[in-house]
């Protein structure tokens, strides 16, 4: 087991960060977590309780001197995302996350890392026990289940946190004070089949798309990066008929949040048509590696022989779907005319699974803006309608979170930023969605910041946190809980 990052700078940080990465929290399994929360306020002595949705709320008054300071929520949510690597073995219900340190950040193997929102979290819960941090009245707000849904925003009630002022803990450039985020929505889109028999003479192949860096969907959905299920899709649009390829089965991305790094498809191909086939694979690689040069040098598209499936998808319901997963919009939709270098809507063309005789398609759409959500569904809906799609929803939608030019904890936060660091902190609208737009429907009075250390590809095997950038983010809150107006 490796315990390294526990003697990591700011070591009371990093020690309840390694902690965490000790018990599973993936979305919708975070029971061990909460029990480890609440044996964890326990033994510390700080006061706790949970409300019915798993939201969990946690409190310390205020240090001498300080009782006059307006209170202060440090918000973070307890779920982590689970995606691993093809070849790790891992249950992210069981298994602890192996952490380490690789020169100036601190990743894992083979797996994600947590930090989104562990090390938030991990600086609140430091704050709780903290015997020098100069505070107010504190609350903690541990909120369940944000990643799939922000269930726990959702849930919470109105007048269970008594604070004035909400720091949400979750964001991801040290550095950057985020005064706005977009809202969400998604869609579920349901194509109904019968199984046929598979033809004479064929044989079956599993095709692999796999190798890309995939990433967060609302952080790294402007960097360019490929999508599995497009360029899968792609390929069985350009050769499907053309060959005789006949479609068995479907497995692509597996979070309505992640971009998709992997896609696998069950096929079956015409023996007289299987060196054709091999070879269009590596001239489709060849041509995705090249499109792709900069972004994902690590594509890979192959296939392997396999036995023989029980059925294949008809002729009509393969041609529907490739068409409508081809003509679905995915990444950058609009960039925003207010802050030109955010992106203001987009859509993440997620997930693809078949199974039990139903090809399910899950997607993701963010925006700041609520008619050009409402657009971006609209269009959705007009083209998987067109494909004959038997299902199309729209569910879990969330506001974005719109700005407060008169806020006072931001001239608090900017101030105190340049006397630590001599500069000014960037100030800024995220594309992903916090859960600060939910919270803020609830407690409008709330006065809301969010703000982080630097996480890299977060939701993939790749996210990575700079172990600096959390000393600085440990130093800046500190000096905040300081700062804090008076009531």
């Amino acid at each position: 087991m490796n315990t390294e990052i526990q003697n990591l700078n700011p070591q009371e940080v990093w020690s309840n960060f390694y902690k965490l990465t000790q018990v599973p929290r993936p979305s919708n399994h975070e029971e061990k977590a909460r029990e480890f929360m609440l044996a964890w306020a326990k033994e510390n002595g700080v006061e706790a309780k949970m409300d019915e949705v798993g939201n969990i709320l946690m409190s310390a008054p205020a240090t001498p001197g300080m009782e006059d300071r307006k209170g202060v929520i440090l918000q973070a949510h307890l779920d982590m995302v689970p995606q691993k690597n093809e070849a790790t073995v891992h249950d992210f219900v069981k298994d602890p996350i192996q952490a380490y340190v690789d020169g100036e950040w601190v990743r894992a193997k083979g797996t994600t890392l947590g930090a989104d929102n562990g090390l938030g979290l991990a600086a609140a819960m430091a704050v709780l026990t903290s015997k020098t941090v100069a505070h107010g009245p504190v609350e903690v707000l541990v909120t369940a289940t944000e990643e799939t849904g922000m269930d726990g925003a959702n849930g919470l009630k109105a007048g269970w946190v008594k604070g004035d002022i909400l720091l949400n803990l979750d964001s991801e450039t040290e550095g950057e004070l985020y005064v706005g985020c977009a809202g969400g929505l998604d869609a579920v889109v349901e194509f109904n089949f019968s199984e046929e028999s598979v033809p004479a003479d064929m044989k079956a192949y599993r095709l692999s798309l796999k190798g890309l860096k995939g990433g967060h969907s609302g952080m790294d959905i402007n960097l360019g990066r490929g999508n599995s299920n497009k360029l899968l899709f792609r390929y069985m649009k350009v050769y499907g008929r053309k060959l005789g390829i006949r479609l068995s089965s479907i497995e692509g991305g597996s979070l309505r949040n992640a971009i998709p790094r992997e896609s696998f498809a069950v096929v079956v191909v015409p023996n007289a048509n299987t060196k054709e086939f091999i070879e269009s694979l590596k001239a489709t690689e060849a041509i995705y590696k090249s499109e792709l040069s900069f972004t994902e040098p690590d594509l890979e598209f192959f296939a392997e022989e396999t036995a023989m499936p029980s059925y294949v998808v008809s002729v009509d319901l393969q041609k529907r779907l490739t068409n409508s997963v081809l003509g679905c919009p995915n990444a950058v939709e609009r960039m925003s005319n207010a802050m030109p270098d955010t992106v203001e809507t987009s859509n993440n063309l997620a997930i693809i699974k078949s199974g039990k005789g139903k090809i399910v398609i899950n997607t993701l759409m963010r925006s700041f803006v609520e008619t050009a959500k409402e657009a971006l569904a609209q269009r959705l809906h007009a083209v998987f309608e067109l494909a004959g799609a038997d299902k199309i929803a729209f569910e879990g939608g969330y506001p974005g979170w719109n700005p407060n030019p008169n806020s006072e904890i931001l001239k608090v936060m900017k101030t105190t930023y340049n006397k630590l660091y001599g500069k000014e902190p960037e100030v800024m609208g995220i594309h992903a969605g916090l859960e600060c737009g939910i919270l803020g429907s609830k407690y409008p009075n709330w006065d809301m910041i969010s703000f982080g250390p630097t996480i890299k590809s977060p939701h993939s095997p790749d996210e990575r946190v700079n172990i600096e950038s959390v000393n600085k983010f440990w130093k800046f809150m500190q000096e905040v809980l300081k700062n804090i107006p008076k009531k």
